[in-house]
């Protein structure tokens, strides 16, 4: 069995070498920006989750990896359009694509970065190719409907947590899903182990998103590589806001309503405020024991599988990596 670490390196070699390649390919202010998604870093949890699915049933993961980077590119081309769509000044400690270069390329560079994906899926050469392709199809279709969900909430401040939790699970969880569930088919597993996979994937994605929104908030940004605070100043419907919402005296729900509708304001002064509310309202304890209700949904869906323990350890291991994550 591979471990998380040699899997990482692998990856991460062949996105460099995948990234390289867009180098000489013309017109080049179309790859440029494609080229620095790719470069500037991150966890490839999504490509790893793969290689560590895959990697349950066989040692042969070269034939896994362009169906890894496939899911690393869509996913970096999801957050190309995110940030524009958020504003977003700043990832991976980076300017965003969109601040780096400027939106129209980020728009198209972003579109073009969906079809690279599937032109590397194409590579993997297997049987359960078209399964393959069906599931990240309508894996992609989700994502779309994820985002479309978190894009109506903006206008709306009567957002359940279920409502939430059915967002993310879109925008988020699904991907992860998807990875996992991708392993197994082209390692030829079967039908249920796939689908015992994908359920461990969707929960595993709620908690990470969940924590996502907590780092968001009280995270620090050198490990977060995210603006502390963006999601305060957006007035995005997190957890923590939706459950502030719910659980505030009027007098304090007044106070965040009145910090929602203005237009104008120092950022910083609005942060210190929401969060200070935030903390009166319990919302930081109240939302890492949602994070720890679907790691632990996660671990217990990984136990069913009929696996031996030892060949589950990475996963194990990767999991308690994401969920002590600071960034």
């Amino acid at each position: 069995m591979y471990s998380v670490e040699e899997l990482q390196k692998i990856v991460n070699t062949e996105i460099k070498n995948r990234a390289e390649e867009l180098k000489g390919i013309n017109p080049a202010d179309l790859y440029a920006p494609i080229k620095y998604s790719l470069e500037i870093g991150g966890k490839r949890l999504r490509p790893i989750l793969l290689l560590l699915s895959y990697n349950l049933f066989s040692n042969e993961i070269e034939k896994a990896i362009p169906s890894a980077i496939a899911i690393e590119v869509f996913h970096n081309f999801t957050l190309l359009h995110d940030d524009i769509m958020d504003k977003a000044e700043v990832r991976r400690n980076q300017p965003t694509v969109h601040e780096k270069f400027d939106e129209n390329s980020a728009i198209l560079s972003g579109d073009a970065m969906a079809f690279l994906a599937y032109k590397f899926l194409l590579e993997s050469k297997t049987s359960q190719l078209v399964d393959v392709i069906d599931l990240f199809s309508k894996t992609a279709i989700e994502v779309c409907e994820g985002q479309q969900y978190d894009m109506d909430f903006e206008n709306r401040l009567d957002v359940t947590e279920l409502e939430y939790l059915e967002m993310i699970r879109l925008k988020t969880a699904v991907l992860l899903a998807c990875s996992l569930k991708a392993g197994a088919l082209l390692a030829n597993a079967s039908g249920e182990t796939g689908d015992l996979l994908y359920e461990y994937g969707i929960n595993l994605g709620l908690a990470f998103q969940l924590q996502d929104d907590l780092l968001d908030s009280f995270g620090d940004q050198k490990t977060f590589g995210k603006r502390i605070g963006g999601d305060i100043l957006s007035n995005k419907k997190t957890y923590l806001l939706i459950n502030a919402l719910e659980n505030a005296t009027p007098k304090v729900k007044d106070e965040l309503l009145n910090w929602i509708e203005k237009t104008e304001f120092i950022p910083e002064n609005k942060i210190k405020a929401v969060k200070k509310i935030y903390t009166q309202l319990n919302i930081k304890e109240l939302t890492q024991k949602k994070v720890d209700y679907y790691f632990q949904k996660s671990t217990q869906i990984l136990q069913k599988l009929p696996i031996a323990e030892n060949k589950l350890q990475p996963l194990f291991v990767l999991g308690n990596q994401i969920l002590k994550r600071e960034n």
